[in-house]
């Protein structure tokens, strides 16, 4: 006898209907509860935010329909696409009118490579905020550094092949060698350990990392993080020279020069000595040339210098200038002298003027002044009136030849 409550046991005679086999379902899908699941994506659609997919069991022909709703994709840390593995934290639905099974995804997350790739691009992109990856903090390479630092594998081909390119450039060239694993667990803290071992030395100049080439797994110590900060840490100029083109890893981004292959390391880290004389040669030859042509005007300005009449015939001058000086001598003695008669004649004739006006010259007529006579014999004023000399009194005659002292008298009547 069914238990009190439960549903009548589903028979030919008494069947359950669609809907209640369809709950029941849906009832012990729904104790499942959540759980974890591995696959792959064949399909992700992106529609309104919310993304529609399916996923399909990695062994076996089997696939569940999934759907992510906006809040949870808007909180996934990566890209996903179809043909990713991935494990997803779901729950599953199973919905009765369509009688369909879905599951609602809460989260997810690459794993094998996928979660490789994942966890690099994060460590990338927290790598490029800190602005390790910025072109300014890039230091140039010296021209021809004294000693490089190498690190690389023992025995391996880029060793070989950054030493004999180098030196086929640069014959004297001289390295310092850092074994470390270039792959495997060993292979980052050992690389790392090389690059600071080579950045306290200092006369290292430049380090070169270099590993020639491999799969997407075996470079990746060269992102590990330990790898990737000893390298922006240094304060020697970095060469990164791992020779993968498809996946480069991050010591590319934050390496001062990414060289495609250890062979191209070579060919930037030192300069190539023929290219070098070719290039004094050619310098050499344009100095040459132009200090030829240079010599060349000089030889003909001092040509023409030469051919002037005033180099040809310097004599010339002198004798110009002595017959002009000759002219100018003549031209001041005549100038004196017709200066000096002409003194002479204004002279003459300001004396005879002087002459003519001078009292002496009216003495020499017969003319004489009448001075009284102080008592000590000086002249005193000049008189003019009878009256002022009367009998007696003492008066001083300038005459043209001399003077005379002499006594008035009485004044004549009339």
């Amino acid at each position: 006898m069914a238990a009190a409550g439960s549903p009548t046991p589903a028979t030919r005679e008494t069947p359950w209907p669609v809907g209640l086999m369809s709950e029941k379902i849906a009832a012990w899908i729904d104790r499942l509860g959540q759980v974890w699941i591995e696959g792959e994506i064949t399909q992700w659609q992106l529609r309104g935010g919310h993304v529609y997919g399916k996923l399909k069991d990695l062994g076996q022909d089997a696939t569940v329909s999934f759907t992510v709703w906006r809040s949870v994709a808007q909180r996934l840390t990566s890209d996903f696409a179809q043909g990713d593995r991935v494990v997803a934290l779901v729950k599953p639905n199973f919905w009765v009118k369509g009688g369909t099974l879905t599951v609602q995804v809460f989260e997810l997350s690459h794993v094998g490579l996928g979660e490789l790739l994942e966890r690099l691009e994060r460590l990338r992109r927290q790598l490029q905020q800190e602005g390790l990856f910025d072109p300014s903090r890039k230091r140039p390479l010296p021209f021809l550094p004294g000693l490089i630092g190498l690190v690389t594998g023992r025995d391996s081909d880029a060793e070989k092949d950054v030493i004999r390119n180098a030196t086929l450039r640069w014959p004297g060239v001289r390295f310092k060698l850092h074994y470390a694993a270039v792959q495997g667990d060993r292979a980052a803290g050992e690389v790392a350990a090389g690059i600071e071992a080579l950045d306290r030395d200092p006369e290292v100049e430049v380090i070169v990392v270099a590993r020639g080439g491999g799969d997407f797994q075996n470079l990746l110590p060269f992102s590990d993080e330990r790898v990737v900060r000893a390298a922006a840490s240094a304060t020697t100029p970095l060469v990164s020279a791992i020779g993968h083109e498809a996946d480069r890893p991050l010591l590319d981004e934050v390496a001062d020069l990414r060289a495609s292959t250890p062979t191209d390391a070579a060919k930037r880290i030192v300069p190539d000595v023929s290219e070098e004389l070719a290039g004094i040669d050619q310098a050499r030859a344009r100095m040459s040339g132009r200090l030829g042509q240079l010599l060349a005007h000089e030889t003909d300005r001092i040509a023409q210098l030469r051919g002037r009449p005033a180099l040809a015939m310097p004599e010339r001058i002198v004798d110009e200038r002595a017959e002009e000086l000759v002219r100018w001598v003549a031209r001041g003695t005549e100038l004196a002298e017709r200066a000096v008669l002409e003194r002479t004649a204004a002279l003459a004739e300001s004396r005879a003027r002087l002459a003519a006006l001078s009292p002496r010259a009216t003495l020499e007529r017969g003319y004489a002044i009448a001075q009284l006579r102080a008592a000590d014999g000086s002249p005193g004023a000049v008189l003019r009136d009878p009256a002022d000399a009367p009998a007696g009194t003492a008066i001083r005659l300038s005459l043209a030849g001399g003077r005379l002292a002499v006594t008035s008298a009485a004044a004549a009547e009339g």
